[in-house]
């Protein structure tokens, strides 16, 4: 049998979509819309994307490809056009993906570019499918695989049938696959045997290598979750229960083939959604409703302002916010009993500078999770977010604590943006501002050592006057000696020359770690430690700062020992 290239959202290069927006934003404000076709040009586009740590580029003539494969993913969803031979602009729909700032809107770009997109089509050939919609065939797929319970598509599900899979053949043909494949698998004795056999099979049926069939699958796994319509159930993903009822009205709409321009206007400009239809934007509306209020939610439909398109779109977004906000309220009361993974992540973030690949782990419950590369520093404020989170004893609310965004799955897609601290936590009797990086040597001292004194001035002065003691830490995989010799004299002068003392801590992350895990069973007994321990940190600070950053890990090394003997 001939080679069969799978059919995938974007490519294996760009495995992360909302990078995707990061991209259009480099093009943006560097000026690169009708400049990014031609060796020289990609360049330029792979040295703007590695500036702002969007991919990692080693600037050599042989990599600068890479450009291309983000100029080509750009394009096959209709963030990019070219509209005249090799000149791209960036479409109406990448300017929305620009423009928005949160993840909700960030879904709905990517929803409307795969309700509009189909392949093959001008863009890529895949002479194995007749045109057709992935999307819709996914969404199919998953709704026809029996009771709820059932209606779950696992990755390797993904990998070794539906991605080598279309309408060519039946949906009911392709369910049949995948109930057989669960079938056999649930009886299998060796469950790794079975699926790293199987993916042999496939691969040499359809030509490439098994570890291909993974790089797809995570890929388009990654991609259908961006549109906000999916998330996890363990390594699974299912659609989401807010998003039923508009899955159903997806499905309602016949998808047409189009060709040519008929096709770029429609990918470009973003596929219709059910929200535009005024009736069925008022079902949606009616069915958050009854979501939110079955999660706790108290709203009365009549309360609300309906009285055009407009108001029922706020509305819309209101309420879905409201249930984003519960289950995220629900999710920072379970960290305290994930302490074990909150550790592994920590282990992970640790490793990720000198591993440069994605990490994976299993934890004692059979749980697989992974580090992806090129994303250590969102892990590392998520996980610290986390810790804080598990310690369960905030007066301000999960989202509050946190300035990086978060997806349907509560994992980050994205740094905090630089012009604020990366995190705040508030507790009863002091406030703690948090910044994290990768960074090391002397580069730390001069990216961290003024925005972070500046970070932790705004919130003493804020704070000045009150009981509530603020403290900032700055943590980092290595603690550079000048950026310790930055914080170890802790003063910032504002406007008027008025000096304000601050008290900023920096410590390692296995130094912090080694805390983490002195109270793992009882997170919430940090706080009977924390202020001291700070105090004491801080009263060492006259010493040069080598030999500071030897006693505060020493200190903390002993409080460790102390909490748990």
């Amino acid at each position: 049998m001939s080679k069969v290239k799978p059919w995938q959202f974007g490519n294996t290069t760009v495995r992360s979509p909302f990078r995707l927006r990061e991209g259009l934003i480099a093009i943006k404000d560097e000026d690169l819309e009708g400049k990014l076709n031609g060796r020289e040009n990609e360049i330029i586009f792979c040295q703007a994307l590695n500036k702002r740590g969007v991919m990692n580029w080693n600037g050599s003539d042989s990599s600068y490809s890479a450009g291309r494969k983000w100029r080509s993913a750009m394009r096959q969803l209709g963030f990019l056009q070219e509209i005249e031979p090799k000149n791209y602009v960036i479409t109406s729909l990448g300017k929305n993906l620009i423009k928005h700032d949160s993840v909700q809107a960030w879904n709905e770009c990517f929803l409307r570019s795969f309700v509009a997109y189909q392949t093959p089509s001008i863009f890529e050939k895949n002479d194995n499918f007749n045109p057709f919609s992935p999307f819709r065939f996914v969404l199919e797929i998953i709704t026809s695989l029996g009771d709820k319970e059932s209606q779950y598509l696992t990755p390797l599900e993904i990998g070794v049938i539906v991605q080598y899979r279309s309408y060519d053949d039946t949906i009911q043909t392709v369910t049949n696959y995948i109930l057989e494949l669960r079938q056999n698998r649930d009886t299998s004795t060796n469950k790794r045997n079975f699926d790293r056999e199987l993916k042999e099979r496939v691969a040499e049926k359809y030509g490439g290598e098994p570890g291909t069939i993974n790089d797809y699958s995570d890929a388009n796994i990654r991609y259908l979750k961006a549109t906000g319509i999916f998330e996890s159930k363990g390594r699974s993903i299912v659609i989401s229960p807010s998003k039923v009822e508009l899955v159903n009205e997806i499905l309602e709409e016949e998808f047409e083939i189009l060709e040519g321009d008929e096709y770029v206007k429609r990918l470009t400009s973003g596929g219709r959604l059910p929200y535009d239809n005024a009736s069925k934007s008022k079902k949606l509306l009616e069915n958050d409703v009854e979501l939110l209020r079955s999660l706790g939610g108290d709203i009365d439909l009549l309360s609300l302002d309906i009285s055009d398109e407009t108001s029922v779109s706020i509305a819309r977004r209101d309420i879905e916010n409201s249930i984003i906000q519960i289950n995220e309220e629900k999710y920072a009361t379970q960290q305290s009993a994930q302490m074990e993974e909150i550790l592994e992540y920590m282990n992970m973030v640790e490793n990720y500078s000198r591993l440069k690949r994605t990490q994976k782990t299993t934890l004692s419950s059979g749980k697989q999770i992974s580090l992806p590369y090129l994303e250590g520093p969102a892990y590392f404020e998520w996980i610290i977010w986390r810790f804080f989170l598990a310690v369960n004893s905030l007066v301000i609310k999960p989202w509050e604590a946190r300035k990086f965004k978060i997806d349907q799955d509560f994992l980050p897609v994205g740094t905090a943006p630089g012009r604020g601290s990366d995190m705040i936590f508030e507790f009863e009797d002091f406030l703690l501002v948090v910044e994290v990086t990768l960074t090391n040597s002397s580069r730390q001292e001069a990216a961290e050592g003024e925005p972070v004194r500046r970070h932790v001035a705004q919130y003493a002065a804020k704070y000045a006057g009150t009981d509530k003691a603020v403290f900032g830490l700055f943590m980092a995989v290595s603690v550079d000696t000048n950026t310790a010799n930055t914080f170890r004299f802790g003063e910032w002068y504002n406007s008027e020359d008025e000096k304000t003392v601050l008290n900023i801590l920096p410590i390692t992350l296995g130094d912090f770690k080694l805390l983490a895990e002195a109270v793992q069973n009882t997170p919430n007994d940090l706080l009977k430690h924390f202020k001291s321990f700070f105090y004491e940190c801080r009263a060492a600070a006259n010493l040069d700062a080598p030999k500071w950053k030897e006693t505060i890990s020493q200190k903390a090394t002993g409080l460790a020992s102390r909490i748990n003997p």
